[in-house]
């Protein structure tokens, strides 16, 4: 049964809106795919924060103008399944990646984050990218280094004059 032209512009809105908030995007060729292995895959990405969707290529050509994804209306062709991060960069991505391993039918086409295309390869990369959460916790680290090595150094001081005075008295107690 056809689409009509009110669902399609719903479906265009619906996927321009998640796409203009969106942090990074995944195009993955999906054909050969069973319904329990998309509605498991659905089900990792609703987990994750990210958004997934099979669209239509035309429409989702729509969807993606004018926001940071454009770069990929070329790549749009065949059975695809499209993925944004919602929550941090690297979120679509490792959901991809880590479904992609057990399932060999899902195959990475197009790679999008920050308005450049990348290679389907680097989506490892991109996986690899530390949440914000995770991003914060090191950034204090780095931050809190300097400290506690001065903190560490200034308490060597009296630590050791009183290793010193015990020496010293354990000699006179030896003598």
């Amino acid at each position: 049964m056809p689409i009509s032209f009110e669902q399609k512009q719903a479906i265009v809105a619906e996927v321009a809106e998640v796409a203009s908030s969106a942090m990074s995007a995944i195009a993955a060729e999906y054909q050969g795919m069973t319904v329990e292995e998309m509605t498991e895959l659905r089900a990792k990405a609703r987990e994750s924060g990210v958004y997934l969707r099979v669209v239509k290529n035309t429409l989702a050509r729509r969807a993606v103008e004018g926001t940071d994804f454009a770069c990929m209306q070329e790549g749009l062709t065949g059975q695809l399944v499209i993925a944004f991060s919602q929550e941090d960069p690297g979120s679509a991505a490792r959901v991809i990646k880590d479904f992609a391993k057990d399932h060999k039918n899902l195959a990475v086409r197009l790679v999008s984050i920050g308005g450049k295309l990348l290679e389907p390869s680097e989506i490892e990369t991109l996986a690899k990218m530390p949440t914000y959460d995770q991003a914060i916790s090191m950034l204090m680290a780095v931050m809190k280094a300097p400290v506690e090595k001065l903190a560490r150094t200034l308490n060597e001081v009296p630590g050791k004059l009183v290793r010193t005075v015990a020496a010293v008295r354990d000699a006179k107690e030896a003598a």
